[in-house]
């Protein structure tokens, strides 16, 4: 039976994916890059360093920026993100969730969150779930990102539960690696993509049945 669920936020919690893409899509212009949504899945899961390393990379302007300029320019990026998420609210929770946290409090599985987002206790307050999470892993905290197993490891031992028996939920590629690697069980969710190496992929959490999912 397992013992612990950890969650990405973005695309499994609710979707905020679609203000990253106009606050990179915005930056990026102001750059003189021009990116397109094609060109957005390609920063699904990773970190806002590593995103803006990506479009500056694509632009062909890596070497044009210092590293303090570069955090100038993903902290703009940030507190765009951050003025368009200002009207997020529990109705932008994804289908299934609320029920499927309420379930896990019930039977008293603690739930932990791996995610990039340096934003993800706003987010959840927000959406009004925070309190359903034991731990938020610190990006800040961490020395390599997805798909490295760090983030997850630390999720699940954040809540005192062995990788191997708890179960992760992802959206993207590189997190079902790094959960896959970390030991853990893998629920990919996503209506769009196969998730390669998910032990099961549904297109929302509202397909899960939880007694047959944490028995497995």
């Amino acid at each position: 039976m397992k013992k612990g669920f950890v969650f990405d936020l973005d695309g499994v919690i609710t979707d905020t994916a679609k203000f990253h893409y106009i606050a990179w899509k915005d930056l990026a212009s102001s750059l003189g890059i021009t990116i397109d949504e094609q060109f957005n899945e390609t920063l699904k899961g990773i970190s806002r360093m590593d995103s803006l390393d990506k479009i500056l990379a694509y632009g062909q302007r890596e070497n044009d920026f210092s590293l303090a300029e570069k955090e100038e320019l993903a902290q703009k990026k940030n507190d765009e993100y951050v003025k368009l998420l200002a009207n997020l609210s529990e109705k932008d929770l994804l289908p299934g969730v609320h029920d499927f946290l309420v379930q896990a409090k019930k039977q008293q599985i603690p739930c932990s969150i791996a995610s990039a987002s340096k934003n993800a206790p706003m987010i959840l307050e927000k959406l009004g779930v925070l309190d359903f999470f034991g731990h938020i892993v610190d990006p800040e905290s961490l020395k390599k990102g997805k798909p490295d197993p760090e983030i997850f490891i630390k999720a699940a031992k954040s809540i005192n539960v062995d990788p191997k028996d708890a179960i992760g939920f992802e959206d993207a590629q590189a997190g079902i690696e790094g959960i896959k690697a970390a030991g853990m069980y893998a629920v990919g969710i996503s209506a769009t993509e196969e998730l390669k190496g998910a032990d099961l992929q549904v297109r929302s959490m509202t397909e899960l049945t939880f007694e047959a999912l944490i028995n497995n």
